[in-house]
């Protein structure tokens, strides 16, 4: 079987949705709960090159410690942001899933069926009740 992760922050309902998704097709994913176990700083830079976004858009922007932490200021290098993600895993955005198609940011979590190994298995309505995948396991977004 194939190997799914997904760094999770059961908190936040595009984490949850995502995950979710992966559960429809079939699949139970190796769940991290990044926030309790946060990634190493190597294997958040093996994430984020991986993912191919730049480090900005994998630095969660909203909340009081980038704001605290003043991290709209472009005078942050990357290695610097990488720095403050590691001291502060809640400056992750999440949910990143790992699948042997690719790593990505699954923001909107309709995001992970591009790198999903198996089809939907039914219909799937997200918790804010917009449907992705129809009973014909189309996806619709």
């Amino acid at each position: 079987m194939n190997t799914v992760t997904i760094y999770h922050n059961p908190k936040c309902g595009t984490s949850r949705n995502t995950l979710a998704l992966i559960r429809n097709a079939g699949i139970e994913p190796q769940v991290i709960a990044y926030l309790e176990t946060p990634p190493t700083r190597d294997q958040l830079v093996q994430l984020i090159a991986a993912s191919g976004l730049p480090m900005r858009e994998v630095l969660r922007s909203k909340g009081e410690v980038y704001d605290e932490l003043k991290l709209d200021d472009a005078k942050w290098t990357d290695d610097e942001l990488l720095d403050f993600m590691v001291a502060h895993p809640i400056l992750i955005n999440r949910p990143i899933v790992v699948t042997p198609m690719g790593t990505r940011l699954c923001r909107p979590s309709e995001l992970v069926l591009d790198i999903l190994p198996q089809a939907q298995q039914g219909p799937f309505t997200k918790e804010d009740g917009e449907v992705v995948i129809d009973a014909q396991g189309r996806r619709l977004v």
